[in-house]
């Protein structure tokens, strides 16, 4: 089974069982968006991680596949990243960070080079939050991305 084919299980085991993300991070010991990156096939998960994701998922899995012990492998193979499967993105709210980065992007950098140096911000030694902010002109949604600044080095 392949990492893509358990994410497509368990976002159904997920629905049918009507569990939150959270949920399913806290049944792990996990952080969320790294529980759901994990889930949706972006990073290894431990074999007790893998484990307890099955065991949570296991009534609804057992309905869709016989194989949760595949799911289980699939869940701690290691990943190919980069979910994106076409260069522009069509999902609308995956275009918008797309759209952000298009038109936010040398500003990012500019500011980053002023502050840190010549250098990137890590994508593996990184985390993410998500979180809702109550507004009266609209709820925001208030993304954090938080990587670790790593030098050029010539």
């Amino acid at each position: 089974m392949t990492k893509q084919e358990a994410a497509e299980l368990v976002r159904a085991a997920k629905a049918r069982m009507g569990l939150t993300w959270a949920q399913l991070a806290e049944a792990i010991g996990a952080p969320v968006p790294w529980t759901v990156s994990a889930l949706l096939g972006q990073q290894p998960m431990s074999s007790d991680q893998a484990v307890a994701a099955v065991e949570i998922l296991n009534p609804a899995l057992r309905n869709l596949t016989t194989a949760t012990h595949d799911v289980q492998e699939a869940l701690q193979a290691q990943p190919t990243r980069g979910a994106l499967e076409s260069p522009v993105p069509t999902d609308p709210t995956v275009y918008r960070f797309y759209e952000v980065v298009q038109v936010y992007g040398p500003t990012i950098k500019e500011l980053i080079h002023e502050e840190f140096g010549d250098g990137i911000m890590s994508a593996i030694n990184f985390r993410f939050d998500v979180q809702r902010v109550p507004d009266p002109a609209g709820d925001r949604v208030v993304v954090t991305l938080d990587g670790k600044f790593l030098p050029y080095q010539w």
